[in-house]
């Protein structure tokens, strides 16, 4: 089939990067996808089994590390745009590993600019570099403000540091290259197929199995919620309308405190288990908070709206209801990811093997 566009998709099974697959998969027969994923903890085909058969869809295990790899995907697959997703994400492994958040994110994705630029030979016409980024970049807010594109980066630990230079970078090609380039930042992330080191998942597989609902600090630390299919939606939306050299903050407009939120889900999951009222909330435990704990997050998502048409369609309590049924009606896959099962997966379906 002769497919109009050809887009090497990095990090593909990983959490937001499913969504994205699946979407551009169902919603563009005329684009391939060619979905790059070194399959650590957190990337899972198991995310993607609905579409893994579409004609469309090529997976492909590899590191973005690997140029050999990348220069042979692009020539293979004559790749003309890049959403870069791959990234080590949680900062709690950033705290006691920083070295692979260093090469993942920083080496990893100078490694990608490297074989587009390669691969492209300065013919940017029709080419696009999407780098897929986090608001954690812009350091922490007070108890008023909101992240604007404009915002002085100030990252606060080893993987928003990591995040940010990776930033710095993809501008810099752009600056110093031509490089064509889109970017955005986008703020938590929330909804099926989450990987259970990320709050929600962990705290409604806790619930479930009666356990410890672990809470920093003073559980007031302050963050801006965004349901994964409207950031899968937003990508969308830059990627085939945003102007080149340019930035968008993608925010869900939900604000909330850690504390609040676990005691909207603890009442939630209550009426889902039939359990008392009351009953979730006594599993919560306070626990020492971890270093560099940025207190607030907050996007202004204006210039998305104002300039693409996008804003958020699904709001906190809608989407914190979708999350917490589809966690209970999926227990398997939870069952399978916090045991590690799901690995005989990948060896049966792709002959390979997960890290």
């Amino acid at each position: 089939m002769n497919y109009t566009k050809h887009i090497l998709i990095t990090g593909g099974a990983g959490f937001i990067g499913s969504h994205l697959v699946r979407r551009l998969v169902q919603q563009y027969p005329d684009y391939q996808i060619v979905n790059l994923d070194k399959l650590t903890y957190a990337g899972n085909l198991e995310n993607l089994r609905d579409i893994e058969a579409a004609q469309n869809y090529v997976f492909q295990k590899g590191d973005i590390l690997d140029m050999e790899l990348l220069e042979g995907l692009f020539s293979q697959y004559h790749i003309d745009a890049v959403i870069h997703l791959a990234a080590e994400s949680h900062v709690d492994r950033s705290i006691s590993n920083p070295m692979s958040f260093i090469e993942t994110n920083i080496v990893g994705t100078v490694t990608l600019l490297n074989a587009a630029r390669n691969a492209w030979k300065d013919n940017f016409a029709d080419k696009l570099f999407y780098h897929v980024s986090t608001d954690e970049v812009y350091g922490t807010l007070g108890e008023t403000g909101l992240f604007t594109e404009d915002t002085a980066y100030d990252p606060r630990s080893p993987y928003s540091a990591s995040k940010a230079s990776s930033d710095h970078l993809v501008r810099a090609y752009y600056h110093t290259y031509g490089l064509p380039v889109v970017l955005s930042n986008c703020s938590n992330n929330y909804g099926p197929f989450q990987f259970p080191e990320k709050l929600l998942p962990l705290m409604i597989n806790n619930i479930r199995n009666n356990k410890a609902l672990p809470v920093y600090g003073d559980g007031k630390y302050t963050r801006d919620w965004l349901w994964v299919e409207d950031h899968a939606s937003a990508i969308d939306t830059v990627f085939h309308k945003g102007v080149i050299g340019e930035t968008y903050n993608i925010g869900g407009n939900n604000e909330w405190k850690n504390i609040d939120l676990i005691h909207q889900l603890c009442d939630l999951m209550d009426g889902l288990l039939d359990r008392p009222k009351g009953a979730s909330r006594e599993l919560i435990t306070f626990v020492k908070d971890r270093p560099g704990h940025d207190r607030r997050y907050a996007i202004d998502a204006t210039k998305i709206k104002d300039a693409l048409g996008w804003e958020p369609e699904v709001q906190a309590e809608e989407g914190l209801k979708k999350t917490a049924e589809w966690y209970l009606s999926n227990s398997e896959w939870m069952d399978n990811v916090t045991s590690g099962t799901y690995q005989k997966y990948y060896a049966n379906q792709y002959n390979v093997q997960s890290n």
